[in-house]
């Protein structure tokens, strides 16, 4: 967007693309009149911050919907009324000038996260399911390899802790050492080593999903071996998503997740902020646990870690801390 973008935040994006994008709002003067403003000043708005006319937005991001939909396997009919094409035919040729191909012939093309987006002055695009991206312009200067630094030492000392908590009996394991402890107060409580453990793994697991456009995942099992097996199988994914966002310069993308109520605008450099945070904070906590439980570990020093990673490729990220 141009540096006067007037979408800096949460409020001005939400105030001008949720007028632009709500389903019920089919011609300017809906949009206009859900911004409590003229049509003519409206558009003016709109034109101005996004490059792009508020009724053009909408027909395009909802064929990006549109698109994503048909390869989920929703209908050419279903997909065309719910996009508010008033004729399949209608919304047949509309898709075809936008895709070069009609609605019912097959996409073969990978299913990557932009794989259903056309061309825009914004980066304003369609995000499965029922949210919108937000892409900025390629951060200048990102310090990419100390995030990828810190996100790789993240998932293996992670992966290490749960590890040296499989020596601990059950009942240990469960134990409340830390009464009415809450890290985060929608995680719920985490007063036991099983609960932090658990907090580590699906923190990772729930902001994958919203990059990736999945839906909620449900919560698995907190024991040992089922913690190691979700780890083992969201790490390299999540591992994949931030070198991707390197590799794109997409730390200022945003993501505004319409299934929080009320909607929310995340950054995808503040998301791999935000777990990076909370995930050292939990990691430094089930240390203090596990040595209340009798164990002998280290201070997962992430200079020891590279340390010996750099010498040793196939070492334990808790080394000497066993």
């Amino acid at each position: 967007m141009a540096d006067d973008d007037p979408l800096p935040g949460r409020d001005r994006l939400r105030e001008l693309l949720d007028a632009v994008l709500d389903e019920d709002n089919r011609t300017l003067t809906d949009m206009a009149g859900d911004a409590y403003a003229s049509p003519w000043y409206f558009a003016r708005q709109v034109s101005r911050g996004t490059g792009e006319p508020p009724v053009a937005l909408h027909r395009r991001v909802l064929l990006e919907r549109a698109a994503w939909q048909l390869r989920e396997g929703t209908s050419v009919t279903e997909a065309a009324f719910a996009a508010g094409y008033e004729s399949v035919e209608g919304f047949a040729r509309a898709f075809a000038r936008a895709y070069g191909r009609s609605p019912g012939t097959p996409d073969d093309a990978p299913r990557t996260r932009d794989a259903h987006w056309l061309p825009a002055p914004n980066g304003v695009h369609f995000h499965p399911p029922t949210s919108l991206w937000v892409a900025d312009r390629p951060a200048q200067g990102s310090p990419d390899e100390v995030t990828a630094l810190l996100v790789h030492h993240d998932v293996e000392d992670t992966r290490a802790l749960v590890e040296v908590a499989k020596a601990l009996p059950d009942e240990e394991y469960r134990r409340a050492r830390l009464p009415g402890l809450s890290v985060l107060p929608w995680d719920g409580p985490e007063e036991s080593v099983a609960a932090v453990l658990g907090a580590l793994v699906w923190a990772k697991e729930v902001w994958l999903a919203s990059i990736e456009g999945a839906g909620s995942p449900s919560r698995g099992a907190d024991d040992p071996p089922s913690l190691l097996a979700r780890h083992d199988a969201v790490a390299p994914r999540w591992l994949a998503a931030v070198r991707e966002m390197a590799r794109r310069g997409s730390w200022g993308d945003r993501l505004v997740d319409a299934l929080c109520e009320p909607p929310e605008t995340f950054v995808l450099g503040s998301v791999v902020a935000h777990v990076l945070t909370f995930s050292a904070h939990r990691r430094l906590l089930v240390r203090h646990l596990l040595r209340d439980a009798g164990l002998t570990i280290g201070t997962g020093d992430p200079i020891d870690w590279l340390t010996r990673r750099s010498h040793d490729p196939s070492f334990s990220t808790t080394g000497r801390d066993r």
